[in-house]
């Protein structure tokens, strides 16, 4: 009985102090959850208003997209810089800040969270390809982060654990995939794993999970895949779909890269003169794609994959070459979102293009999950994550060696065209915010 009293007080767990601290993170996580959720509701209400209008006025979006492109990213250069692109490279950037003496707040922050739910929601409304799963990350991360200053003194939680404790949370309320979230913080955003943060870790997912699914429910992303027994039939089409999903989600983050870097020419000259008049023209690019593909670009693709998912006929071979252009055409324009969701769109419609070559041996459902997971793993070079948010969307727990296996392949395939996408990113804000730094202390 003595030694369990002792146990007791070496843990502190009579005095109010590390039960408050707690209480803040809890109640900061049930926050995330709330946000996210809010997020999604704002995002999905604009976007069905953008078809809405679309299929009334078939011309609509050729003014909708590049006005809310020139606005959204006028706005974002005049008020939220900071809060363009994923989220996710700023949120790895500020993991690193401290080592890199860099502020902070330069990444993460209530204000540039606000600008991420309003106009990352704007931008799903005025018809560009991007998802809202990356911003929730930033999202999630600020939100964590701005509780440490209500963390009663000598807490041993640090800032970096609240940050990659937020955006873990705020991929699982996103995707409604508890198990990515751990993953993704570990795999993705820290790549390492320390014993004095799990228990955060998995509290803050825990009750972000819960938040989400007590106002949405408990979902399936794409729903449950009917997949018969999966045997050495697979192993054909395991290997095709990571290649050539290795290859393209290789060639895609090459470019996503590319946008980041000062371009050579007249383009280059004039994107950088003209920011916002060049998110118009890149707006203009959306939606002419939008146009000729009946619509089904716009937005993060949700739609689209679930149709194609019930009928391999809902939608044209190219719609996976159209998709992609948009999401690079959306990425280039500066407006905040992500690609987690157009890349799933772009890997079931490669799934979509490869089913007449891999014959009637191994059910569709099977190869689009398949696409859909290595062309996500190649484009993040995050093949573990990239399995599991799969898997857990679709309940195809059945899948998970050949999941595991095409992901694998098509991150091995995509290093040969490109460096690893989001922590590059994440190095040129590091770096262009140690100049800014620079810059400010030697300015007269």
């Amino acid at each position: 009985m003595q030694d369990v009293i002792q146990a007791i007080r070496r843990q502190r767990l009579h005095e109010p102090g590390p039960w408050l601290g707690r209480a803040v993170i809890w109640g900061g996580a049930a926050g995330v959850g709330l946000v996210v959720v809010l997020f999604a509701r704002i995002s999905e209400w604009l976007g069905h208003a953008f078809h809405v209008v679309q299929g009334q006025l078939h011309w609509a979006p050729l003014v909708l997209t590049p006005l809310g492109g020139m606005l959204i990213v006028y706005v974002l250069r005049r008020w939220f810089q900071g809060a363009e692109g994923s989220g996710i490279p700023q949120t790895i950037a500020a993991l690193q800040a401290d080592a890199a003496k860099v502020e902070v707040g330069r990444f993460l922050s209530i204000r540039l969270a606000t600008a991420k739910v309003l106009l990352g929601s704007l931008a799903l409304g005025a018809g560009f390809s991007s998802g809202r799963e990356g911003p929730s990350v930033q999202i999630g991360a600020s939100l964590m982060h701005a509780l440490r200053r209500y963390l009663p003194s000598g807490h041993p939680i640090e800032a970096s654990h609240l940050m990659l404790a937020g955006g873990a949370a705020g991929i699982a309320a996103a995707f409604n995939t508890p198990l990515a979230g751990i993953v993704f913080a570990i795999e993705e955003l820290s790549r390492k794993f320390e014993q004095k943060t799990n228990g955060l870790l998995l509290s803050a997912i825990v009750l972000a999970g819960m938040v989400s699914i007590s106002m949405q429910g408990n979902y399936l992303y794409f729903g449950h895949f009917q997949v018969p027994g999966i045997n050495s039939s697979i192993i054909v089409p395991v290997l095709v779909c990571g290649i050539v999903c290795g290859i393209v989600g290789g060639l895609f983050s090459r470019a996503l890269l590319w946008s980041g870097r000062p371009w050579p020419g007249w383009l280059g000259r004039w994107r950088k003169v003209n920011p916002i008049w060049f998110a118009g023209a890149c707006g203009l690019g959306v939606a002419l794609i939008g146009l000729a593909t009946a619509g089904v670009t716009h937005g993060s693709g949700y739609e689209a994959t679930q149709a194609m998912l019930r009928d391999p006929a809902a939608v044209d071979w190219h719609f996976a070459p159209a998709k992609l252009i948009a999401t690079l055409l959306s990425y280039f324009s500066g407006i905040p979102g992500g690609i987690f969701a157009p890349c799933l769109a772009i890997g079931a419609g490669i799934g979509h293009d490869l089913l007449p070559l891999l014959g009637d041996g191994v059910p569709n459902a099977s190869i689009y999950a398949l696409c859909m997971a290595a062309f996500l793993g190649a484009v993040t070079q995050a093949p573990i994550t990239a399995f599991i948010i799969v898997m857990e969307m679709i309940d195809g727990h059945e899948m998970v060696l050949s999941l595991m296996a095409v992901t694998l392949i098509a991150s091995l395939v995509s290093k040969l065209f490109s460096p690893a996408l989001y922590h590059t990113l994440a190095l040129r804000q590091l770096d262009t915010a140690l100049q800014a730094q620079e810059q400010k202390k030697t300015a007269p």
